[in-house]
């Protein structure tokens, strides 16, 4: 199943965030893919607003791994620095996935051995300044 949205602004992303994090539950996997500026922490920022997450959202390129606690806590890791999977799991991958949060990675490419195929895939491809084409996709039949 497949979702293809346009948006002209960074707000726009943010609320595309919103909108799937209602249609997530605790042990979610969002896997984020796009190129440096497409937009994917403004989209994990937009997670959070919709996950009632009041603290301000940042990239984690450098701790890896930034924790937003809630009704259902946050993860958000930026794979960038990562060289593959096996250092996903060195930092604890598995830990993160039994605690029952939600896991939002930023270059999910990095890890993809790690990703279930249950995971959602979100794909932001930059059009211009400010034009973005978000790509949500997921399993056939799957309810998050």
């Amino acid at each position: 199943m497949e979702k293809r949205v346009y948006t002209s602004s960074e707000e726009e992303t943010e609320a595309c965030g919103r909108e799937l994090a209602g249609e997530l539950g605790p042990g979610s996997v969002v896997a984020l893919y796009g190129d440096l500026g497409a937009g994917k922490t403004a989209f994990v920022r937009g997670l959070a607003q919709g996950l009632d997450i009041r603290e301000s959202v940042s990239s984690p390129t450098f701790t890896i791994v930034n924790e937003y606690p809630g009704s259902i806590p946050l993860f958000h890791f930026d794979m960038y620095r990562l060289q593959d999977e096996q250092e996903l799991f060195d930092i604890g991958w598995e830990d993160y996935l039994d605690r029952n949060g939600i896991c939002a990675l930023e270059w999910s490419e990095r890890v993809e051995g790690a990703i279930g195929p249950e995971a959602v895939r979100v794909t932001i491809r930059r059009l211009d300044d400010t034009h973005r084409e978000i790509v949500i996709s997921r399993k056939e039949g799957d309810a998050c």
